[in-house]
């Protein structure tokens, strides 16, 4: 440490490193309540101001926020979803009114579980919009008269009806006859024709000569493609329709037998296989891979974060001229602190490995003092906390 020391001091001289140790903190998942009691003593801090709204909170760093004298912390903590919802619960008698309406907003919102009693304490709220959110009155009952009940349509009807939406659910209805929802095979609407074309019962020729486009985001799937999804044999049938929206909705479905897998992860249809990486918790790595590696879009990053992603082999991208790859080869378990420390003066994807755990320690430490690599050095879970109270220390002098 004394030989750090020195360095560190030399470091500090630049703000950049200053601010790449502050921003590091910030994001380090092991920073403790001390650290980050600390860190929250800066007047100005160089990350964005949503910051604690997205990192890991355990009970202690809860309820360190829930009890700050700042409104943005306790507003912060009310939408982070990691927070410890025994501690949060406090802010059910927060003296401040947007805290308690941001705290009922989220509990909802977050599905979070609700202490016993919160409800209560929200239903007596003084503020209406805070009453409501939580089931009480809000407002002085009103009287109101019975709407007249819509008129019952036969299925004829439904199926003639010029609104769009009812014909629309007509041709999903299976208490609607095969042959009189066959009639809007050819209804002007494209999403009529569509729901026609998915119905359970319909043989594959007739799905075939139906007009229809399937949207890439499309209508509400058929709910039974999922009771279908279950059964085996019924869901092989599925994945082998010429109907690629059946396809798409079943790769959707949670889990999937091994052969149904494999037939959805070879399809010729993209939306099919993404589908499948994107919402199947049975999707397998190597489609996992190969679409980490060639999709263009801004969702090409979240195929890292599947389950099935990370298996030892990926070492073997380490050199690959793609840093996608290259940025994938970290996630190796079986991979040691040679492989990170190969990448970590790497250009593209260096900032990964400083802040990868495995990476030695004396190197973890030199790169907290080069401007390009101290915020993620700063962010590594290995960092000794001492070290992290030298950096606040050298920080609050600068």
């Amino acid at each position: 440490m004394d030989g750090l020391g020195g360095a560190l001091e030399r470091a500090a001289a630049d703000g950049d490193v200053v601010d790449g140790w502050l921003r590091g903190l910030a994001g380090n998942p092991v920073l403790p309540v001390e650290a980050l009691a600390r860190l929250l003593e800066f007047d100005e801090l160089p990350m964005p101001g949503s910051w604690l709204r997205y990192r890991t909170l355990d009970a202690a760093a809860t309820e360190l926020l829930v009890a700050s004298p700042q409104l943005q912390h306790r507003l912060d903590v009310a939408e982070n979803p990691t927070a410890d919802v025994d501690v949060l619960a406090r802010l059910a008698r927060d003296p401040e009114p947007r805290v308690r309406f941001v705290y009922a907003v989220m509990l909802f919102e977050h599905k979070r579980r609700i202490p016993a009693g919160v409800l209560e304490i929200l239903a007596e709220d003084p503020e209406p919009k805070i009453r409501r959110i939580a089931g009480g009155t809000g407002e002085p009952p009103v009287a109101a008269q019975e709407p007249a009940p819509a008129p019952v349509l036969t299925a004829e009807q439904r199926v003639a009806h010029p609104d769009r939406a009812v014909r629309l659910e007509a041709a999903a209805d299976p208490e609607v006859p095969t042959a009189l929802a066959l009639r809007l095979a050819a209804d002007p609407e494209n999403d009529v024709r569509l729901a026609v074309s998915m119905r359970e019962e319909l043989t594959e020729a007739q799905r075939t000569v139906i007009p229809c486009t399937v949207w890439r985001q499309f209508w509400s799937p058929p709910s039974w493609i999922a009771r279908r999804a279950t059964d085996p044999d019924a869901a092989r049938r599925i994945a082998r329709s010429a109907h690629v929206g059946l396809r798409r909705v079943l790769a959707a479905q949670p889990h999937l037998a091994p052969d149904v897998v494999a037939l959805l992860a070879a399809d010729e249809d993209e939306w099919v296989r993404r589908t499948l990486a994107e919402r199947c918790e049975d999707a397998p790595h190597e489609l996992l891979v190969e679409l980490y590696a060639t999709v263009q879009d801004r969702y090409w990053s979240g195929f890292r974060h599947h389950r099935n992603f990370a298996r030892p082999g990926l070492a073997r991208f380490a050199d690959d001229p793609d840093p996608r790859l290259r940025h994938a080869a970290l996630d190796d378990p079986e991979a040691g602190p040679e492989l990170v420390l190969r990448l970590a003066d790497d250009p593209e994807v260096g900032g990964w490995a400083v802040a990868d755990p495995r990476l030695p320690a004396e190197e973890l430490l030199r790169r907290l003092t080069l401007p390009a690599r101290a915020a993620a050095a700063a962010s590594n879970p290995a960092l000794p906390v001492a070290v992290m109270h030298r950096l606040l220390d050298l920080a609050r002098e600068r």
